[in-house]
């Protein structure tokens, strides 16, 4: 006899349940273990990169107690207790610190008139590419400035060229190096250029666009002109600033 049709259905749920029960047995059975291993695998990658950040957050703030503890030594005019902690902190993993580390180095170099040494340790920083460039440029300009007596112009201006310019944070410093550098190479016209913008940009320290006024007063350029455009007034060394063209 054939079944009611809501035996037939009740039927096939139960079949149906039933291989679904053997499916899931037949699952964990193949994977189970495998399953297992993986949760467990994550969980141990969670708690490791928990103890990383809470270990990276205890070590940065030892490194900010070296730090500052070097900065009072040097505040009470101890560069010998401040040598140990900054040399440990200029090889640190982290940027910011290693960063300081270094400037603070040569700036203990500078006090002591060794231009050569603090040069060096600007250098380094200029040349970490892991650096932010904030960074890598004011230790160019400073490692300029430090070596400025002994390059050659072209040096200074291939160097800084790219950071003198109108707008820019570092048009004051590099700017007027790279202007005095134009002088050595008798291109005057570039120099007096220069020093124009150089004194009619508000975002440079007042005390370098007054020393900018006069050098392009005396190159002949209207350094407080209207425009964007520096109106050149012709010098009597014009002659010159032709030949150096």
């Amino acid at each position: 006899m054939a079944l009611p049709p809501k035996t037939d259905e009740a039927f096939l749920r139960e079949v149906d349940e039933e291989l679904r029960r053997d499916q899931l047995a037949g699952f964990w059975t193949t994977w189970g273990k495998w399953v297992a291993i993986g949760v467990v695998a994550a969980l141990a990658a969670f708690a490791g990169f928990l103890y990383w950040q809470h270990h990276n957050g205890e070590a940065a703030g030892v490194e900010g107690e070296q730090l500052q503890a070097a900065y009072d030594s040097l505040g009470a005019n101890n560069a010998a207790a401040a040598s140990k902690p900054l040399a440990e902190l200029a090889k640190s993993n982290r940027d910011g610190y290693r960063a300081l580390a270094l400037f603070t180095q040569a700036d203990v170099l500078l006090q002591k008139d060794d231009l050569k040494g603090a040069a060096a340790k600007l250098g380094t920083i200029a040349a970490d590419t892991s650096l932010a460039k904030p960074f890598r440029d004011l230790a160019l300009v400073r490692q300029t400035s430090a070596e400025f007596d002994t390059l050659k112009p072209q040096v200074v201006v291939e160097r800084l060229r790219p950071l003198a310019v109108p707008g820019g944070p570092w048009l004051g410093s590099a700017g007027e190096m790279v202007a005095i550098a134009y002088l050595h190479m008798n291109q005057r016209q570039q120099a007096g250029t220069l020093f124009g913008q150089i004194a009619r940009d508000t975002g440079v320290p007042e005390t370098i666009r007054q020393r900018a006024v006069q050098m392009a007063g005396v190159l002949g350029v209207d350094a407080v002109a209207t425009g964007a455009t520096v109106r050149v007034i012709t010098p009597a060394a014009s002659n010159e600033d032709t030949k150096a063209q």
